[in-house]
């Protein structure tokens, strides 16, 4: 086996996944919280 490198590989895929993740993630919550605020406003 070939000596092991820290930074050498290539993670471009894993970063756009992660970020689309967080992405995902992120607008879930403001969708979550959207939601609630409006139950909230029409059980008033």
């Amino acid at each position: 086996m070939g000596e092991y490198k820290h930074g050498d590989m290539d993670i471009t895929v894993q970063k756009k996944t992660f970020d689309g993740f967080v992405n995902t993630v992120k607008w879930s919550v403001v969708a979550i919280i959207a939601v609630l605020i409006f139950i909230a406003i029409v059980n008033g």
